[in-house]
């Protein structure tokens, strides 16, 4: 089931961020891209401003095909992305997946995730509740 996430080229390229690197890229005009699933996002909060789009289901399955068409409709090729996921270990596969196997640049994910992020005393929004929103989730 992971086999293409963990499949990926070794020299596929993921820069770890901290709170600090997302803001920065962020107000940069970085697009940051919550891979979580709605009931995380509802949990913990989401960090302001990121793009909701679901990547694994409840059973880790996923559908690359429509997640990667929601993604070309936030990331460009020409500017660097953040991945968010609860503590960096589902963006951290997904990057290199990106970057080694469909040779997306610029893919950071935020080490430690919304857990790290929240422990450091940043902000977190309540996402949107999805019967008021069409949120990007790619389910």
């Amino acid at each position: 089931m992971l086999y293409l996430l963990f499949n990926t080229p070794a020299h596929a390229q993921v820069v770890d961020l901290d709170a600090g690197g997302l803001l920065a890229l962020a107000a940069a005009g970085a697009p940051v891209i919550d891979i979580r699933r709605e009931e995380e996002w509802e949990m913990t909060g989401i960090i302001p401003g990121s793009h909701l789009l679901t990547f694994f289901d409840a059973y880790k399955r996923y559908d690359l095909d429509a997640w990667l068409a929601a993604f070309d409709r936030v990331a460009r090729r020409d500017q660097p992305f953040v991945l968010v996921c609860r503590n960096g270990v589902r963006t951290r596969r997904l990057g290199r997946y990106l970057d080694g196997a469909l040779g997306w640049p610029g893919v950071h994910h935020l080490q430690g995730g919304v857990r790290l992020w929240s422990e450091s005393g940043r902000p977190l929004d309540l996402p949107p509740d999805p019967a008021e929103t069409a949120f990007e989730d790619t389910r």
